[in-house]
């Protein structure tokens, strides 16, 4: 264990979803977790450990000493029953293993921290042992991560998609799409918190620095070797890590993590009356065109005052084209304000000959919030 850090850490991560769901929640359709107090969002610890698990799997892919403990299509009695191999026994010599084998329990420790990364980091319960009374089979790692929580509070978005795959012969011969919905947040800056203790690596997974400088990459690269169309964009924006002196820290963590403040960026108010009498100049002296193509309301309306004061010494028949012209203009605008309910009226049949009523409980629910 000379490897081993003799610094205590705490760190805080920022990360970001654009038009995506970080964390759904089974019990809620796989909505985005919502903290229904404040309405920030929230996303879990495991859903965070997973990720980095994904990551050292992915780049110590043949290194046996960064096995992954914890992971998919791979059952936690295989992996506890290799360690009780390496110590020369058997599952079925559970019952008795204690009183055959006085070292049984520093043995596998030794074993399946000296193999599995996900162990030595975030500890685990290994339940063949924990059956066994064996006091291994609850480890508890150096490695600690809170649930991450949106800095501001989140609306979450339910998006209705289609598809021309037909999920079954019968109902291709109804219809020749399908509908389904999926869940995304337009945007969310988000926070979590982290622990490492020293003491804890020292006296019972061996959490080594190479494994420490491992983790911080894995942290940083959390989501970029496991994007998916359901997540959107989601990057990691900032680690801040707080490293201490000794073994026990310097300071207490909740003083660390206050010193952190995220806090949106004031827009930037005019200099003074002198910037402000610039802008409206250059606005005003823009040409007509420009200035409808570019929304620029002072130039139009400058622009429009000149050219009313310009033809007060037209002549009456110029007049008379312009008003003609003026009284075409606003005839075809109330055609068009005529037709209007018709072509509202064809968009909501195209929607609930689509959807069905669903789209009418949605903006109740919106009209309610």
């Amino acid at each position: 264990m000379a490897d081993v850090i003799r610094n205590r850490y705490d760190f805080v991560i920022l990360f970001d979803v654009e038009n995506g769901n970080p964390n759904g929640d089974p019990d809620a359709g796989n909505m985005p977790r919502v903290d229904p107090e404040t309405g920030c969002g929230l996303v879990t610890d495991v859903c965070l450990k997973r990720k980095i698990r994904n990551y050292v799997e992915t780049v110590k892919e043949n290194d046996p000493r960064f096995g992954i403990y914890i992971k998919d299509g791979v059952p936690l009695n295989a992996s506890d029953k290799a360690a009780l191999e390496s110590a020369g026994h058997k599952e079925t010599d559970l019952k008795v293993l204690k009183k055959s084998d006085p070292d049984i329990d520093k043995k596998l420790m030794q074993y399946m921290c000296g193999h599995y990364f996900d162990i030595r980091t975030f500890g685990a319960v290994m339940t063949t042992f924990v059956k066994a009374s064996l006091n291994c089979g609850q480890v508890r790692g150096p490695v600690q991560l809170g649930f991450a929580r949106s800095v501001d509070p989140i609306m979450p978005q339910e998006v209705t998609i289609t598809r021309v795959a037909i999920t079954t012969e019968e109902d291709a011969a109804k219809k020749g799409t399908e509908m389904g919905r999926k869940f995304i947040v337009p945007y969310g800056l988000y926070r979590a918190e982290g622990y490492v203790s020293a003491n804890l690596a020292r006296k019972t997974t061996g959490f080594s620095q190479e494994d420490l400088d491992l983790l911080w990459q894995a942290i940083l690269n959390l989501f970029e070797h496991d994007h998916s169309a359901a997540r959107g964009k989601m990057a990691v924006r900032e680690l801040i890590v707080f490293r201490h002196d000794s073994e026990l820290g310097n300071a207490p963590a909740y003083k660390l993590f206050d010193a952190v403040q995220v806090t949106q960026a004031a827009s930037s108010a005019p200099g003074g009356i002198g910037e402000i009498l610039h802008t409206l100049l250059n606005n005003a002296v823009s040409n007509p065109i420009s200035a409808m193509a570019e929304a620029n309301y002072i130039g139009v309306l400058l622009w429009a005052v000149v050219f009313g004061i310009a033809l007060r010494d037209a002549s009456d028949r110029t007049k008379q084209v312009l008003g003609d012209l003026s009284d075409a203009l606003s005839t075809a605008i109330r055609w068009v304000i005529s037709c209007a309910p018709f072509g509202i009226l064809g968009l909501v049949f195209t929607t609930v000959s689509e959807t069905g009523f669903s789209s009418f409980m949605d903006y109740g629910r919106l009209l309610c919030v």
